[in-house]
C-alpha cells in the first residue's frame, strides 16, 4: 500500500505537468491563428517632444527643432511610444501565453525590440488589445539612407500630418513557454504586416 502511494505521488508531478505543458502549447498555437493589427499609437516622444507638435516636408526640417538637433550631434534620439495591438481569436479554443517577445521592423530594419512578460490571454471568439510601450535611439534609422526616408514618413504619420503616404511596418511576435524551470521559444515568429496611417494616433 505504501509503494503504491509513492508511486502516486511520484507520477502525478510528471502527469500535472504534462498537462501544463500540453495546455500552454495548445493555447500558444491558437495565439498563432489570432488576427493581429495595431489599433492605434499614443505617447508618441522623438528627442522628448510628442511628434504631433513637429511640422515638417523633410528631414532638414527637423533640424529647426532643438532637442532634435542636440540629439543627432550626440548620436543619441530617444524614441518612445505605446502602441495598442488588437488581438481577435476566430477559433474555438483558449488563446494565450505568459511571455512573449516582440520586434518591430521599419524597411526592413529593427525599430524595436523587447519582451513582454505578462500574460496574455484571448477568450473564443472574442478580442482582446494589449498594450505594448517600446523606446529605441533613433539615431541610425534617422541616418541611415536605407531608412531615412521611410523614418521621417512613419513621424509625419504618427504625428497626424495630412496627405502622407502610409507607412509599413512589420510586427514580429514570439511566444515563449515556460517548461519546468526552462523558457522555450515557440518555433518561428508570428508576423504580422500593417499600415500606419496618419490616422493611427486616434485609433480613428
Amino acid at each position: 500500500m505504501k509503494k503504491s502511494l509513492i508511486l502516486v505521488l511520484l507520477v502525478l508531478p510528471l502527469f500535472f505537468s504534462q498537462c501544463s505543458v500540453n495546455q500552454q502549447i495548445s493555447q500558444a498555437k491558437t495565439l498563432g491563428d489570432c488576427k493581429y493589427n495595431i489599433v492605434s499609437a499614443d505617447s508618441v516622444l522623438l528627442a522628448g517632444t510628442d511628434v504631433r507638435q513637429f511640422q515638417f516636408s523633410k528631414l532638414d526640417d527637423l533640424l529647426r527643432y532643438p532637442k532634435l538637433a542636440t540629439g543627432l550631434l550626440l548620436r543619441n534620439v530617444p524614441l518612445s511610444a505605446r502602441i495598442n495591438l488588437g488581438i481577435r481569436n476566430p477559433t474555438a479554443k483558449l488563446a494565450g501565453i505568459n511571455q512573449m517577445e516582440y520586434k518591430i521592423l521599419l524597411a526592413g530594419q529593427e525599430m524595436f525590440t523587447g519582451f513582454l512578460n505578462e500574460r496574455i490571454e484571448v477568450q473564443p471568439g472574442s478580442t482582446t488589445t494589449i498594450p505594448i510601450r517600446l523606446s529605441t535611439n533613433a539615431y541610425q534609422l534617422i541616418t541611415d539612407g536605407a531608412t531615412r526616408d521611410a523614418f521621417v514618413q512613419l513621424v509625419q504619420n504618427l504625428g497626424g500630418s495630412p496627405g502622407t503616404q502610409p507607412s509599413k511596418l512589420t510586427v514580429k511576435l514570439k511566444p515563449t513557454l515556460a517548461l519546468g524551470d526552462k523558457a522555450v521559444n515557440y518555433p518561428g515568429y508570428i508576423t504580422i504586416e500593417q499600415e500606419i496611417t496618419n490616422k493611427t494616433i486616434t485609433g480613428n
